[in-house]
């Protein structure tokens, strides 16, 4: 299809608006953007009319477990070992027909709220790309690979991982992307992460994994897998047995120093960071405003949904933003600007995806249309300060990823989502009496 936007406002990036702009596309890529007058120079194009909108780019979920959806509100009020501990044990019982179906339902909710593009970590890597093309998304997908104390199962998960990565990176077009998702430093010994990662080399795709979330992390690692840190960081561990680099997406990164900071930023490593799952869980408080001045990418993601409990970024950039004001006393930490720019450009390229986060010519036509037309969108003097303080999920009223329709004015375009709305409730609750857990 051949699309022509002409929309209130046009932000190209979260520091480059266009008043009256106009946005055209051509199959999978914008081609041109500019003043609305630009619209007369493609007089057989499909006209969108978007005078009450603001376009986007299409926000990118840095971090997410999708199929956690069927567990939403299973294990609240819980600190994280607690909270591992059910969830664990409900995931041992987790069938493939799940995963896809919460997988859907990840989607649904991504998509109805300006999410394009997801990086998930998660099992039956096969289900996740089936909904993520069936849904018309684009997603990054991983086996999370966990040893603990099980070599075997570790190395099964790896060759799980592999195996994905041969089968599904660069299915539907290329929407589907497969990265090694070794889940933590406390799960996965030495030689396991280093194994993932020359893997995730030879195949040229990116690692995905937990980093510095807890406080005690460290502890729990040196413990598990006899590392002799004696005070050193698991940055600095990490860093000195070659994992970190620049294909490496390290999830949360809370407890870490200056020098961890600097040693990120040194070898390229993306964060993404996720300030509501954090909070709800007690984690602690990513030093983003440090990571953003010291050049780290960082990207915004939501976690799951059994630990945030929704998938909405607009939620997500608020409490980013907010969160450093009301802790450190200071209103210009992360300003809206940052805060969008991390649900965005940031999060493409902390996930080295080129093409994505940014309404420019050339790239991939992943695009949002937020409809302004609300008591509490109005007046719009400064569209960046109502998307990230304002908008919420609910006011996206198109969505279009990869040149093609895929949300539009409340309906899903691609499945058919009442039918996924029911039998996720069903699979939720067929899961839970599986796993002895009460709804």
């Amino acid at each position: 299809m051949e699309w022509k936007i002409l929309a209130r406002f046009v932000v190209q990036t979260p520091h480059r608006v266009i008043r009256n702009g106009c946005v055209v596309v051509e199959g999978d890529r914008i081609v041109d953007v500019g003043r609305a007058g630009l619209s007369g120079r493609y007089p057989r194009y499909e006209r969108v009319d978007a005078q009450d909108c603001v376009v986007i780019p299409g926000l990118i979920n840095a971090h997410c477990h999708a199929a956690m959806t069927l567990m939403r509100g299973i294990a609240d009020d819980m600190p994280l070992d607690r909270w591992l501990g059910k969830i664990w044990s409900i995931e041992s019982e987790l069938r493939r027909e799940d995963v896809y179906v919460g997988t859907v339902i990840a989607c649904l909710e991504m998509v109805r709220s300006g999410t394009t593009c997801f990086n998930d970590m998660y099992f039956y890597p096969g289900a996740v790309a089936e909904a993520v093309e069936e849904v018309g998304m684009r997603g990054v997908i991983s086996v999370p690979i966990i040893e603990l104390d099980d070599r075997a199962r570790g190395e099964r998960l790896l060759r799980e991982g592999e195996e994905a990565v041969r089968e599904h990176h660069g299915r539907a077009g290329g929407r589907v992307r497969c990265s090694f998702g070794p889940h933590a430093p406390y799960t996965c010994g030495p030689e396991l992460l280093v194994r993932a990662r020359e893997l995730a080399d030879r195949y040229h795709v990116g690692v995905h994994i937990h980093m510095a979330e807890t406080r005690d992390e460290a502890k729990r690692a040196d413990e598990a897998y006899d590392l002799g840190l004696n005070g050193r960081s698991l940055v600095e561990y990490l860093d000195e047995i070659g994992f970190l680099g620049d294909n490496v997406i390290a999830a949360h990164c809370i407890w870490v120093t200056d020098r961890d900071i600097d040693i990120l930023a040194r070898r390229g490593v993306g964060v993404a960071s996720n300030p509501v799952s954090n909070m709800k869980l007690a984690d602690g408080i990513a030093p983003v405003p440090e990571m953003l001045n010291r050049g780290v990418g960082v990207g915004l993601g939501t976690d799951g949904a059994a630990s945030n409990n929704c998938l909405d970024l607009f939620e997500e950039m608020k409490a980013a933003a907010l969160l450093y004001k009301a802790t450190r006393g200071d209103p210009t930490l992360i300003t809206a600007h940052q805060a969008l720019e991390m649900a965005t450009l940031g999060a493409a390229r902390a996930l080295r995806l080129e093409g994505l986060g940014a309404v420019e010519g050339g790239r991939k036509a992943d695009l949002v249309l937020v409809d302004l037309k609300r008591p509490r969108l109005v007046p719009t003097h400064d569209p960046i300060s109502h998307l990230v303080y304002a908008v919420k999920g609910g006011d996206v009223k198109t969505v279009m990823i990869d040149g093609r329709l895929v949300y539009d004015r409340g309906r899903i375009l691609t499945v058919d989502e009442e039918g996924f709305l029911e039998r996720a409730q069903r699979a939720s609750e067929s899961l839970m009496e599986r796993a002895g857990v009460g709804g």
